[in-house]
């Protein structure tokens, strides 16, 4: 009897020991659609950036970088004192938070500056009623018009100044999963489909970014619409369009697929100044 528990605790211990072994010799790490308990990886930002500075690297675009880091693109602009049409480069490196050295440099400057003004005013405010008065006379008949009013009613308003009257569905379909607000839920909305289906652009606006460089989006386009609001388009099978084009609400930008997904689908997020948001709330009630 002592020889048969001896050699069935043996068994045993080989038995543990090799499955010891086959999980420290994994030359791959576990599926990333494990770490979230979900079938797919529905879209989540697993590439995003979350240090104060970033490396630019090939295929990187200023767009896609703001939406790795959460963030507004003008915003990462203004620290890097870059002006449009945001030209970066491999190698070049970004800061992609102000730092505090810099805020306390504009406070402190802004407290001398309002000082000097506030001296100054005292000064001015006692000729401003004379001035006023010639130049309300000079104006009345047509002189002297000031260089402020001149420069304002020559500045064209911008087309991405203007508000989206209405956003549409990018395609039909159910919702197979909504969007969350937790660290790690679902930063839009997936939709079901059939490979192949046309994607449509949900408004006006232009493409700042498509390609294949954020992990987790697969074949993905991102549309700004306005200074506020930017619209995303994961997963396709074939992108149509091209970065810098102007697009139409309604336009056909991609077929849908299931590039960096484990099911065909359409994931779709919209970003209010870098931040997401739920589409449920924008998009017309089915």
């Amino acid at each position: 009897m002592s020889d048969f528990y001896y050699l069935k605790n043996t068994v045993l211990c080989c038995i543990l020991a090799s499955a010891l072994f086959s999980c420290s010799s994994r030359d791959t790490p576990a599926p990333v659609s494990t770490l979230y308990g979900s079938s797919f990886t529905s879209g989540r930002s697993l590439d995003e950036i979350t240090s104060n500075q970033y490396a630019v690297k090939k295929g990187d675009t200023l767009f896609s970088i703001a939406w790795r880091a959460n963030s507004d693109v003008r915003n990462i602009a203004r620290i890097n004192k870059l002006s449009s049409p945001y030209r970066i480069y491999p190698g070049q490196n970004l800061f992609l938070v102000e730092s505090k050295s810099k805020k306390i440099t504009k406070v402190s400057k802004a407290k001398a500056y309002n000082k000097k003004s506030n001296k100054s005013s005292i000064k001015t405010n006692k000729n401003s009623s004379k001035n006023t008065l010639a130049s309300t006379k000079k104006q009345a008949y047509g002189k002297n018009v000031s260089k402020n009013e001149i420069v304002q009613k020559s500045l064209p308003k911008s087309d991405f100044s203007k508000k989206i009257k209405q956003w549409q569905w990018p395609v039909n379909g159910k919702v197979i999963e909504f969007f969350s607000d937790r660290a790690q839920g679902n930063k839009g909305i997936n939709i079901a489909g059939s490979r192949g289906t046309e994607i449509r652009s949900a408004a006006n606006g232009k493409v700042v970014y498509a390609g294949t460089a954020l992990r987790g989006y697969g074949k993905l386009i991102i549309i700004k619409h306005n200074d506020d609001y930017l619209s995303a388009y994961a997963h396709n099978d074939r992108i149509l369009v091209k970065e810098q084009q102007l697009i139409n609400a309604g336009d056909v930008i991609a077929n849908m697929g299931d590039t960096d997904a484990n099911k065909v689908m359409l994931h779709f997020e919209i970003r209010f100044r870098g931040k997401s948001v739920n589409p449920i709330k924008y998009l017309p009630k089915k």
